[in-house]
């Protein structure tokens, strides 16, 4: 059961879908507010202080993506994308402008409170709380820079620890290929997606007991890359 103090705020012109997630998110402890447009999500922000966003993109009044990109300028807040576009251009603005997550509808309430867990998680940890980091037979010492698997150190390139870092940073979130070659490799190499391609071949090949069928590092098919949330 969640804490009943973890808010929730629902951004939907649908009062259906409202009424549902209220529903789902209600009998597992959460506090549901509800926005029916743009502008009433931004005001709900600053009045209410929600623990995590549930946005859809089409809004009467804004764009989904304009509300992220205005909430990023000054918030951190985990942002999960519930909306009917489902093309990977859409997938990728989103997150790219700043959501941490997205889902299309229809979708299973399963899947989205599981979603949502791991972006509060991830908000939950404090820097520096956990100097290594576990997933299966994969450990990292983010201290020392020391990466083993199934006990044995494993040597990673600048560009594969950096990867792999960013991954561990944002556990179980997606990364599109433009935050990804932007944040490793640089301005001006986010087009660059065949060295992002290449890397992550190489990083899996070090670590995942069967690369060809990856569990660690997992592909979001046109979109990027997610690193499995542990537990």
């Amino acid at each position: 059961m969640a804490e009943q103090t973890i808010r929730v705020l629902v951004v939907d012109d649908d009062r259906a879908i409202r009424r549902l997630l209220r529903t789902s998110l209600g009998a597992h402890g959460y506090q549901v507010i509800e926005a029916a447009s743009g502008h009433e999500a931004l005001e709900a922000v600053i009045a209410h202080h929600p623990d995590l966003i549930i946005l859809d993109l089409g809004l009467p009044d804004l764009d989904g993506v304009d509300v992220t990109r205005q909430l990023r300028e000054w918030s951190q807040i985990p942002i999960i994308v519930l909306s009917v576009r489902e093309h990977e251009h859409d997938k990728i603005t989103a997150l790219d402008a700043g959501a941490d997550d997205y889902l299309t509808k229809p979708f299973g309430a399963g899947e989205l409170l599981a979603r949502l867990r791991v972006a509060l998680r991830h908000t939950q940890a404090q820097p520096g709380e956990e100097a290594v980091f576990a997933l299966g037979s994969l450990s990292v010492d983010l201290a020392r820079r020391v990466v083993r698997v199934r006990g044995e150190e494993v040597q990673l390139t600048p560009n594969e620890y950096a990867l792999l870092r960013m991954f561990i940073q944002h556990a179980g979130k997606v990364l599109t290929h433009h935050q990804l070659l932007r944040e490793v490799w640089g301005p001006g190499y986010e087009h660059e997606k065949h060295l992002l391609r290449v890397n992550i071949s190489n990083l899996r090949g070090k670590l995942e007991d069967e690369p060809a069928r990856p569990q660690i590092i997992l592909t979001e098919p046109g979109v990027g890359y997610r690193l499995r949330a542990a537990g």
